[in-house]
């Protein structure tokens, strides 16, 4: 089957790009434009024209990849063309009146890049990774993993339990032949190696996922307090309703910030207090459950109401917490309680006041963060999980010492492997058989 579909953005713009991939390909630049068929690789000027007829949608420049050497590794083509809805619409119900044409599935050409060996898992999610980039940091991000070093990394460790493997599935078939002490040790010395190299990997306080993610700060507070008018400051827009009346915010309303290169997610929860509506106890417990997940959580509070009860009241004393006391030109001498303990920040969104202090306490809290982010491995939760159970399977088999316990630890070794495998996105049983034959001469 040959897919087909607009590889640029949506709307109206200077250029689009309509991409097809397929066996089909050919029949489609064939079907769709006049004259000599264009050579490989080279942007070639071409009128596009309406399939069966000689009525021209556009001029635009073609590009054609005949596979294996093509970013899918089928045959594919590119039209560059004007960027209006109607050109990009006409030439696509022109190729979707091809046989074995039809629209391409979300990630489908990546995907089939994957399938044809020309990317690995991680290369694959990287490329998506990239196109969603809003800030630099997201972006360098992306690209070092696109680099291939964290594939490199995964790929050398799961070579070595594929050798450890080899020895073992060797006593396994020959089990009237001793192990050299020599490579038992080596057996050993490598499988602690990489578990150690696994654990320091998985203690990395999820840096990566937080960057591609973006930074969770909630907003928190009892209602009043000017948590939607912080929201608003902050995100530079009217992103929530900003009222007199106790809670206006129900539902939690999140904007993505950009600070400093730091990707932030920024929510305004409903204020936390007791409640009998139905509804405004829901968000209420949204509200809890952001606070819980949250990187960074912001209480504001003030000066009337200058107290804490029931959740809040634990929440101030958590390192991930800031206390800031708003409406502060409103005075603060005669609040009811003594706030030095939680350092408050004194704020005045109204007059601006304060506001680059707890800006800056926020970039100081990014930094801090993000300052182990240079050998990051793990960008999702898939590759934790993965390694998490790498490292199961891995303590397994060092648990297994005796010889008639060999069977089980070459299984423990296998699905080691296949768990980093996974990551990568290759697996596969023969290479065990592989490593045998090359480090060992079976048939002497």
């Amino acid at each position: 089957m040959t897919i087909f579909a607009l590889s640029s953005g949506q709307g109206i713009s200077g250029i689009s790009v309509i991409r097809i991939s397929g066996p089909e390909t050919k029949t489609v630049i064939s079907k769709l434009t006049n004259g000599n068929f264009p050579e490989p690789r080279v942007a070639t000027l071409k009128k596009i024209n309406k399939i069966n007829t000689n009525e021209l949608i556009d001029e635009g420049i073609l590009l054609w990849f005949p596979g294996p050497n093509s970013y899918t590794g089928e045959d594919m083509a590119e039209f560059h063309v004007h960027g209006s809805v109607s050109v990009v619409l006409a030439i696509q119900n022109s190729i979707s009146k091809i046989e074995n044409c039809r629209i391409a599935e979300p990630g489908e050409f990546t995907k089939i890049a994957f399938q044809n060996g020309k990317i690995n898992l991680l290369k694959a999610e990287s490329i998506s990774d990239l196109i969603r980039s809003e800030t630099e940091m997201q972006r360098q991000q992306a690209i070092k993993i696109m680099s291939g070093k964290n594939s490199e990394i995964y790929n050398f460790w799961r070579s070595s339990l594929l050798k450890i493997l080899a020895n073992v599935e060797a006593k396994i078939d020959f089990p009237d032949e001793d192990l050299p002490e020599k490579i038992i040790n080596e057996i050993h010395l490598s499988s602690s190696k990489i578990k150690s190299e696994i654990k320091k990997v998985l203690n990395d306080k999820k840096v990566g996922e937080i960057i591609r993610e973006g930074f969770k700060i909630a907003i928190l507070g009892p209602p009043n307090a000017g948590k939607s008018s912080l929201l608003n400051y902050l995100s530079r827009r009217d992103a929530a309703i900003v009222s007199e009346v106790a809670g206006t915010t129900r539902d939690v309303i999140e904007v993505h910030l950009n600070i400093d290169g730091y990707p932030v997610v920024l929510s305004d929860t409903a204020g936390i207090r007791e409640s009998k509506d139905e509804i405004e106890k829901k968000g209420i417990n949204l509200a809890l459950k952001k606070a819980e997940n949250a990187d960074l959580n912001i209480v504001v509070i003030e000066p009337k109401k200058a107290y804490f009860t029931g959740f809040l009241k634990g929440l101030v004393s958590s390192e991930k917490t800031l206390v800031v006391v708003n409406k502060s030109d409103l005075g603060i001498e005669n609040m009811l309680e003594d706030f030095s303990q939680y350092n408050p920040i004194y704020i005045s969104i109204i007059k601006e006041k304060n506001i680059d202090t707890l800006i800056s306490t926020i970039r100081n809290k990014l930094k801090n963060k993000f300052l182990s982010n240079q050998n990051i491995l793990i960008t999702r939760e898939r590759h934790r999980l993965h390694l998490e159970q790498c490292l199961t399977h891995l303590e397994n088999f060092e648990n297994k010492r005796d010889e008639q316990d060999f069977d089980k630890a070459a299984e423990d070794l296998r699905l080691a492997a296949r768990e980093l495998g996974k990551i990568v996105g290759k697996f596969d049983v023969e290479e065990i058989l592989g490593s045998i034959f090359n480090d060992f001469c079976i048939g002497k």
